[in-house]
């Protein structure tokens, strides 16, 4: 029965019915979900009982805990004014400073790859880039600015369209936050705290302003949330018309969450938890058929399931079509795979069908971002095996990826028709550039232990038996021509039985940080030691179309899954970069400089509000402690007011659903291996404001309880002043940190943030 319907007949509701209801109904209160939204169950709850409370407002809850929430011409109010403040903090100097801040140079960049059609690789999904290039597209940037390194002036480029959809997007973080707890506290004033929280952080300002994915990212995850709670909200009118908008909103959001970014799995978990309390909860419903629970899980496999997951393949297939000429990224990925865009060496190529002596070859590691066999004239460093000529693999095209095929006994004799390679044949590789050959010998690895070191060795073509590899067609037979691209070869070294082999590991700086390559004496085969012939010249074999090659879609779908999740484990901290650990992050440890350095520099210093910060992070132990004293109270069986049942129902249920996404999009990190930054915290960040709106504004309305009326309304609304001065206070000291300074530096007299130094640790 619709809320609507059942409101209408509450005053002809049977006693018995309502105890009977309580026990059984999916909306009574013992088969609650407990991180479901539930301030409007109360109207179901209630209905009938009004007798008992003159004070009740028509949605079961007293005015006064509302605050005047019945009344819509405020509550429009109050929006306005949140949606204003807002936008205007957002939007403020948008310009400003005119060039390149931070990860601008990477995200800038890829937005002009959209528009150019240039293909590149990136550890994230493509939707946040797709947007930016498409927002600088429709603002009139041509894609013509190269983005090389922050503090490059954009001069005549526009860029603030760019700018513009990140700010824009960010400025509806507060707004949508304001709404979210709206729903589950149905106060005002628990909305308006957290809105305020996230309005004036510096933190929030300063990712909102610049060409980056985090506002666009943070955007789909609050939509996500708020579509959450808004579908939970029309639970008893299923399939209507509303419920399915909230539904398909939700998984629309999910998609877009995790077309950003990875981490938008954290708010899929968060959704797929409710969604599954939900389902438990209606299992549990006596008044349901089998049938009818059956149509909601269908329901929410399509909503929440099919539809994202549609959308999410739908983002890339735009990808890959928009992005369809040769670039940067071609390197990381498959010789197939590289077939499909234009102005590739292998798009539409023709090239010797068959592997010869004589040949001109690059090799290709069969391990995703596996690399092409490379080598350079620096030698491995003292102390790392033999100090002979560096082999590594390189992920992009290069000169030095070239090698020549020879015999093992001399050099290729000049015939009209060059002889063929086949399986079991002992070959030289040297090396085009340095005409070292490919070595190996009994030397550790440099960072795989158990592997033997490969090096380049000889000069001029010359060297020793370490020289000499058997060449092996994975699934061949001895005699078997080996087919160029198609054919997955190993390369065995003779003298020492082991096999050519990419780690996938990064060498440091010695090794510019390619990819390590040994060789393994394990001979079991997998695409570390797999190796394809790309690309092959020799003038004295005819040429065939490689065009038979190009992969489907679901295969390069695979494929740039694998290469983005590798690429994303390999995103080790550097020698002497800035690394943070999540611990930092709720104590705004350590901030991060997106522009400048000296006095004479416009200088941006990504920094949380201290203040709100700090508050957030008191309110989380705040809220432990609130939600222990009301378990224990109602364990031990006290009588508590329907105020005081609706302060522990919000509290248990409302707050529990934002510390859960708080855990969820927080305590992953811990487990991480790679870099991590400050700017990963911020999407937790949102959760940890808006409980903290919950549990302040249940602590103030509980004034009442150490104070009788109306010293408790004036303790309240002190609070709340002092809260807001506090804010307030604090966002008027520290906002040059958002918007830009120029001049003395925080430690030096005549500094707007003279003083200001509160943590040694912050770099301002």
């Amino acid at each position: 029965m619709a809320k609507e319907e059942f409101i209408s007949q509450r005053n002809k509701t049977d006693t018995s019915v309502l105890r009977n209801r309580k026990i059984h109904s999916s909306t009574g209160e013992s088969s609650q979900s407990p991180i479901t939204p539930v301030a409007k169950d109360n109207s179901i709850q209630n209905a009938g009982r009004l007798s008992e409370d003159d004070t009740q407002s028509s949605n079961g809850s007293s005015s006064q805990f509302f605050g005047g929430g019945s009344n819509e011409s405020p509550s429009k109010l109050l929006l306005m004014l949140v949606v204003g403040l807002s936008f205007s903090t957002r939007l403020y100097k948008i310009t400003e400073p005119p060039h390149v801040c931070w990860d601008e140079t990477h995200f800038g960049k890829m937005g002009s790859y959209y528009i150019n059609r240039t293909f590149f690789f990136d550890v994230h999904p493509p939707l946040g880039k797709m947007l930016i290039g498409l927002a600088g597209y429709m603002t009139g940037y041509d894609g013509t600015f190269p983005f090389i390194k922050p503090g490059d002036k954009y001069e005549h480029h526009n860029y603030w369209g760019m700018r513009g959809l990140c700010a824009v997007l960010g400025s509806f973080l507060p707004i949508f936050a304001y709404l979210i707890v709206l729903e589950l506290s149905q106060s005002h004033s628990a909305a308006l705290i957290t809105a305020t929280l996230l309005i004036f952080d510096t933190g929030c300002i300063t990712i909102s302003q610049y060409i980056l994915l985090d506002p666009i990212l943070m955007f789909f995850i609050m939509a996500a949330v708020l579509s959450m709670v808004k579908f939970s909200q029309h639970r008893y009118g299923p399939f209507t018309a509303p419920w399915w908008l909230w539904m398909v909103l939700c998984g629309v959001n999910l998609a877009g969450a995790l077309g950003v970014k990875f981490v938008g799995l954290f708010i899929i978990l968060l959704v797929g938890l409710n969604t599954i309390c939900d389902l438990w909860r209606l299992l549990g419903d006596l008044n349901l058929s089998l049938m009818e629970i059956a149509k909601h899980f269908l329901a929410r496999v399509v909503g929440l399931i099919l539809l994202p997951l549609f959308l999410y393949v739908t983002i890339f297939a735009i990808h890959f079509v928009v992005l369809n000429k040769s670039g940067p990224g071609d390197g990381f990925f498959s010789s197939a795979f590289q077939s499909r865009l234009i102005g590739n060496n292998l798009h539409n190529a023709s090239m010797p069908e068959y592997l010869a002596y004589g040949s001109t070859i690059t090799v290709k590691n069969l391990r995703i971002a596996g690399g092409y066999l490379h080598s350079h004239w620096h030698l491995y460093p003292e102390g790392v095996g033999a100090k002979q000529q560096q082999v590594t693999a390189y992920l992009h095209k290069d000169y030095n990826n070239l090698w020549l095929v020879h015999r093992q006994d001399e050099n290729d004799t000049q015939s009209e028709t060059p002889d063929l390679v086949r399986h079991g044949d002992i070959i030289r590789l040297e090396h085009k550039e340095t005409t070292r050959n490919l070595h190996s010998h009994l030397h550790e690895a440099p960072l795989t232990k158990k592997h033997l070191q490969v090096t380049g060795y000889g000069s001029n073509g010359t060297g020793d038996t370490n020289d000499l590899w058997q060449v092996e067609v994975c699934g061949g037979r001895k005699g078997e021509l080996v087919k160029v691209l198609r054919s997955k070869v190993r390369f065995l070294h003779r003298a020492t039985g082991c096999v050519l082999y990419s780690s996938g590991k990064t060498l440091p700086k010695w090794g510019w940080e390619q990819v390590e390559v040994t060789c393994s004496p394990y001979l079991k085969e997998t695409p570390s030691s797999q190796w394809n012939i790309e690309d092959h010249i020799n003038p004295k074999l005819p040429n065939i179309s490689l065009s038979v090659l190009k992969p489907s879609f679901l295969e390069i779908l695979l494929e740039s899954h694998i290469v983005m999740l590798r690429g994303n484990s390999g995103l080790k901290p550097k020698d002497n970069e800035m690394n943070s650990k999540p611990w930092h992050w709720p104590i705004n440890y350590q901030g991060l400089r997106f522009s400048g350095v000296n006095e004479t520099e416009y200088r941006v210093y990504l920094l949380g509000n201290p203040v709100v910060w700090w508050i957030n992070l008191a309110s989380l132990g705040l809220y432990l402690i609130m939600v222990a004293m009301a378990s224990v109270v109602i364990q031990r069986g006290f009588s508590l007011g329907r105020k005081r049942k609706e302060h522990s129902r919000v509290l248990t249920r409302g707050g529990g659903l934002l510390l859960l996404g708080w855990l969820l999009h927080y305590i992953p990190f811990y487990t991480m291996g790679r870099v991590l930054y400050y700017h990963h915290y911020f999407p937790a960040m949102l959760f940890s404001s808006m409980l903290t709106g919950v549990t302040l504004d249940i602590l103030l309305r509980s004034a009442d309880l150490i104070l009788p009326p109306p010293y408790s309304d004036w303790l309240q609304r002190g609070g709340q002043m002092v809260l807001l001065f506090s804010v307030l206070y604090s966002f008027y000291l520290f906002y040059p940190l958002s918007y830009g300074m120029t001049g003395p530096l925080a430690h030096e007299p005549g500094s707007v943030m003279a003083g200001l130094k509160w943590m040694e640790s912050w770099e301002f």
